[in-house]
Formats: C-alpha cells, structure tokens, sequence
C-alpha cells in the first residue's frame, strides 16, 4: 500500500493539472487490479490445499482399500490351504462343512502335531454349534467371531461369518508329538 501511495504522490508531482486528473482515473483501477491480484495471490493457494487435501484423502482411502484387498486375498488363501488340508488328518487348520442330510461332522484319527489344531466353517444365523472330544486333555473354543468355550454347552450362530473352533491340548503332562483324537461338531 505504501508504494501505491509513493506511485500516486510521483503522479501528483511530475504532471501538469491535466495529467492529475487522468492519474486520479488511473488511481481507482490501479488499487482495485492491485486488490485483486493480492486476492488472487492469497485465493490461488486455497485451490492447491486442497488438491492436496483430496490427494492426501484419496491416497489414505487407496490404502485402507488395498489393505482389505490383501486381507481378503489372505484370507482366501488360509480357507483354500484349509480346505485341502480337510483331506488329511494331520495338516491344521481344516475348513468343513455340513453334509445336506447329517447335521453332524465327525472326524476321527484326526492328528495335532502342534498344540491346536483350528476347523473353519461358515454356519447360518441361528443354528446351534456343539462340540464333543474323545479326549478330556483337549479344549474346544471358538476364537472368531468371538471368543466361547464349549465346555460351557453349544454357541447360537448370530453372525454370518467365518467361525473358528480350536481345539487346543491342555493336558497336564507333556503333548504326544502325534497327539490322536476323535472330534464330533454338531451344527443345528
């Protein structure tokens, strides 16, 4: 501003009468085109902000997404490596399904090599889960979608969703390296 006011006394000072007038039309459109361009200036940063804000946004939701992509391709993953390991006795975790007609899967001689062995399935709202061991040394749970202990009587399905039981040696002694059991799990 102090320089509009040094380029207007110059004005006022060097011209004739005639030159004065004219430089009072040219004062009006000076200090509104100087308005201007400071409001530009300040305005023309708001759009870049906030390209940078929705790219910052965008990039943040990017990677929310591809996070639930590699967590949902992981987990397709576990279930297909599950699935095949249904087939063999002592290969942990197993994906298993009810039959149509029988509302009970048994698997016996199953093997736990390791300390627990964990059975996927995915049941439908409202039925019942149960579960019953040949051995008193193992503890049936279901760790996901919430935590249960079967020792307490069967769980009521209130979700669609992957439900994890695992049974886990909790014996007083030392766990046979092939440790064998049979295992029934009721779904109604």
């Amino acid at each position: 501003m102090q320089n509009l006011k040094k380029t207007n006394h110059w004005l006022y000072q060097r011209h004739s009468d005639n030159d004065i007038d004219r430089a009072r039309l040219i004062k009006k459109p000076l200090a509104a085109l100087i308005i201007m361009l400071g409001g530009m200036s300040i305005s023309g940063c708001e759009p870049a902000d906030d390209v940078e804000n929705n790219s910052s946004i965008i990039a943040s939701e990017q990677r929310a997404q591809n996070l639930k992509v590699s967590a949902d391709i992981e987990d397709k993953i576990i279930n297909s490596y599950a699935r095949v390991a249904s087939k063999h006795a002592h290969i942990c975790p197993k994906l298993i399904q009810k039959q149509l007609d029988n509302s009970v899967i048994e698997r016996t001689a199953e093997v736990m090599i390791k300390d627990s062995c964990d059975y996927f399935l995915y049941p439908k709202i409202g039925e019942q889960i149960a579960v019953s061991l040949d051995n008193d040394q193992i503890e049936a749970l279901l760790i996901t979608p919430r935590t249960y202990n079967f020792a307490n009587g069967g769980y009521e399905v209130t979700s669609y969703d992957k439900h994890v039981i695992r049974l886990a040696y909790n014996g007083a002694g030392y766990k046979p390296e092939n440790f064998r059991y049979d295992v029934a799990i009721t779904i109604e």
